[in-house]
């Protein structure tokens, strides 16, 4: 294991850029939100330092509104699409003067993440110190979501585009590219020159992703306008997830730190509503697991995902619904031929091995998954999703995401993908350390 810990952390060193990670190089040149999170748990077990430095920076491009986007570009490079001058984020008038971004956003996972690195710190007075100058940056993101994102009020956010929700190409979203029917846009895909393209989303997929940023660059990303307009907008279990992690993070740090009462309290708001209206609205109670809600259609997107178990990480079940949850996993995504977790069900028509977030196993989810069973006690299967995670990290290597099926390893290299992928070598140093 010692040798593997020393391959994740050579990955890791070698995707810093002076400040900041590169999920990989070449495929994604940039800095991504809920990576760099990621990477700094990472990290935080041997340069906390960097892991410091990596949550700054993502911080430093925070827009006058309290939003983090989803990419932040650094550098300028032709070789990633959309790039910058796709995305126009100087459109909104909130953007960052500093950095050029993205418009759009990703699960919220700094919160949780600035909790990770006090836990994994051995020198808490230093790292409390470092949290105490930049916890009230992710306090205003939270607020920039309950204010923006949440039209009824309920504490659960929307997302308007599926990047925003991590999972970009799962099949939950076929049923609302079923719903639009967006121009045929020319432009050069990059990600396909990097990597196989049976492993990436279609271009007519793409062309619906660029039709949403397009209607939102119209109205200068105007979180109202997008409400309003947007054919996506979705409450999904695996985004507010991390948000009502985050939540409750930060009220441990906030009481850690002391004299902040009135955010406390806020937080404590916004956490209880989250999770009377998770449970009651995402809670499928005919499947046993969270779903999608689809928003502009006021419909739940009935399909099991990765995401569907995700709440785990968050204590959002009640021990009845942890069961069920656990129940659907092993039923479908655990049995004997497959490593968990596929991101997608694989007794669904729907599901592909081979394809990005249409079902290949990620690390990041697993790792997500693993802490959500250790919460609930169940000890025995979060060990199946360690012991998973890192055998395939050992026959495949560091690669962004692998295939699920077992059988599949006797014929050589199943990771797909980029290689040497910060998070998949960030989440094993932390898996591995954890016993």
């Amino acid at each position: 294991m010692k040798d593997l810990q020393n391959k994740a952390i050579e990955v890791l060193n070698n995707n810093w850029k002076n400040g900041f990670s590169v999920p990989c190089a070449n495929l994604y040149p940039f800095q991504w939100f809920w990576d760099s999170g990621f990477i700094a748990i990472g990290f935080s077990h041997v340069d906390m330092a960097k892991a410091e430095k990596e949550v700054e920076t993502l911080l430093d491009s925070q827009w006058d509104n309290g939003f983090i986007p989803h990419i932040i570009f650094h550098t300028e490079t032709d070789s990633y699409f959309p790039g910058p001058d796709f995305h126009r984020s100087d459109l909104s008038p909130q953007s960052s003067k500093k950095y050029k971004s993205t418009g759009m956003t990703q699960p919220p996972v700094t919160g949780f993440v600035l909790r990770e690195l006090f836990r994994i710190s051995k020198d808490k007075i230093e790292t409390l110190k470092f949290i105490g100058g930049v916890i009230d940056k992710v306090y205003f993101n939270h607020e920039y979501f309950y204010n923006n994102r949440d039209p009824k009020n309920e504490g659960l956010v929307y997302i308007y585009h599926n990047w925003e929700s991590g999972t970009d190409n799962s099949p939950i979203w076929d049923d609302i590219w079923a719903t639009m029917n967006p121009p045929e846009y020319n432009f050069e895909r990059r990600d396909t020159t990097h990597v196989d393209a049976s492993q990436r989303p279609s271009k007519r997929e793409y062309d619906h992703y660029l039709h949403i940023i397009d209607i939102a660059k119209e109205h200068n990303y105007s979180d109202k306008k997008i409400a309003e307009l947007s054919p996506f907008l979705v409450q999904d279990p695996l985004f507010n997830t991390m948000l009502i992690k985050s939540n409750q993070s930060l009220i441990d740090l906030y009481k850690l730190i002391g004299n902040n009462e009135d955010k406390i309290k806020q937080l404590q708001k916004w956490l209880d509503k989250a999770i009377k209206n998770f449970n009651s609205k995402l809670f499928d109670k005919e499947l046993g697991v969270y779903v999608h809600y689809d928003l502009r259609n006021e419909k739940p997107l009935r399909f099991i995902s990765s995401s569907s178990f995700s709440p785990l990480f968050a204590e959002i079940p009640n021990k009845e619904q942890a069961a069920s949850l656990v129940s659907v996993m092993m039923e479908k995504f655990g049995n004997d031929n497959q490593y968990l977790c596929a991101s997608f069900d694989p007794t669904s028509e729907r599901f592909n091995p081979k394809k990005y977030w249409r079902g290949p196993v990620w690390v990041n989810l697993n790792w997500i998954l693993y802490y959500g069973l250790k919460n609930y006690g169940y000890n025995d299967i979060a060990n199946r999703v360690k012991k998973d995670t890192i055998e395939i990290i050992e026959k495949a290597g560091f690669y962004e995401y692998f295939d699920s099926r077992k059988e599949e390893y006797k014929n050589g290299n199943i990771g797909y993908g980029g290689n040497n992928f910060s998070w998949s070598a960030a989440l094993l140093i932390d898996m591995l350390q954890d016993n």
